[in-house]
């Protein structure tokens, strides 16, 4: 698709004012547009015949296409890929919907757990988009307010975490037979020491980076038990690593009357209750900067759903990218809208979070 993108970029002033009034359109009421349409919103004084011509060579570039039922045209996935890339323009957010979302995620309750804060954000993105807004954050972000080493039965332990947002989550770990209950709390006295208000990574870090310091100041097993207690929360690739928030669903029912379309929407709505592909999905987003836009089939998850993804990722205090909020809406939806929209409730998540 890029070397098809790097060609298109050679369009002519004339074939881009077209194209992007006829994607404008198309955003805007969601039917195949017209040249008669086209030609009416044109600052340049063209024929709809002349308006045809290069409509049809707009479609020979693949950017758009006419259904079956239409005689008007409406952008292909690579037309919206090329429009996103090279045609629009990624406004600031309004001054209004700034103050709105200013408005309602300073009013969420920073007291809250972390998941609450970030359900209530979601909301107010999904309302103010009008798509189902999403959010993506590793549990393992969480910082420590607890962690407890508790004997289960021969050759298994339970690794309690309490956060300091009143989270508690447990895994179950392998320990040696016979071990005895005594280096459970040696190992719990010594990482509530060390760790209280780090982060499950953090953590992580410290004792990758001070293992000789942990075996000198405890015995050889506890400082295994301490690398495998911590090490059972860093699996990659484990869904369960992350809490995924969707809200705002009825967002993407509304105004479908097709069958075909509530099949593909039910579809998406299974794929979302299983969160692998899209966990996945999301965690590549985390790796980036800035806004990300990922239309229909450009990802598995949405192939047959007929949906775009616009995510960006939010920080911690210490910079660290630790989740992802977006929203889920039609491969139609007002991009250069919702981008600037996303990019601003993830900063704001991320200072509020901080």
């Amino acid at each position: 698709m890029q070397s098809k993108l790097s060609g298109l970029a050679a369009l002519d002033v004339r074939s881009r004012e077209i194209f992007r009034q006829l994607v404008d359109t198309y955003l805007d009421t969601g039917e195949p547009v017209g040249s008669r349409t086209i030609a009416r919103g044109l600052t340049s004084n063209l024929s709809p015949a002349s308006v045809r011509n290069i409509m049809s060579d707009l479609e020979e570039f693949g950017l758009i296409a006419s259904p079956h039922t239409s005689a008007g045209r409406m952008p292909t996935e690579l037309g919206l890929r090329f429009f996103v890339d090279a045609i629009m323009e990624r406004g600031s957010i309004s001054r209004e919907q700034r103050q709105d979302i200013d408005t309602q995620i300073s009013s969420l309750d920073r007291e809250q757990r972390v998941e609450d804060v970030l359900t209530d954000a979601t909301n107010v993105l999904s309302g103010l988009s009008q798509c189902a807004g999403l959010v993506v954050t590793p549990k393992v972000n969480m910082r420590l307010r607890h962690i407890e080493f508790v004997s289960l039965s021969p050759g298994k332990a339970l690794v309690v975490l309490v956060g300091e947002d009143g989270t508690v989550e447990n895994r179950a770990i392998d320990v040696p037979m016979g071990l005895p209950i005594s280096v459970l709390s040696r190992v719990s006295n010594f990482l509530n020491h060390r760790l209280r208000g780090k982060t499950i990574l953090e953590a992580q870090r410290f004792v990758e980076q001070d293992i000789d310091t942990l075996k000198k100041e405890l015995d050889e097993l506890s400082a295994r038990v301490v690398e495998d207690g911590l090490a059972v929360w860093s699996g990659e690739g484990d869904e369960h690593q992350k809490t995924l928030i969707v809200r705002g669903r009825a967002n993407l029912i509304e105004n479908m009357t097709a069958l075909d379309d509530l099949e593909r929407l039910r579809q998406l709505f299974e794929d979302l209750e299983e969160k692998r592909e899209l966990t996945r999905l999301l965690g590549l987003a985390e790796k980036g900067e800035g806004v990300r836009i990922y239309i229909g089939s450009e990802n598995k998850l949405f192939s047959l759903s007929g949906s775009s993804l616009v995510v960006s990722p939010y920080h911690d205090q210490e910079k660290n990218v630790v989740g992802v909020v977006g929203v889920i809406g039609p491969t139609r939806m007002h991009y250069a809208r919702i981008v600037p929209m996303v990019d601003y409730t993830a900063k704001l998540v991320g200072r509020l979070l901080s």
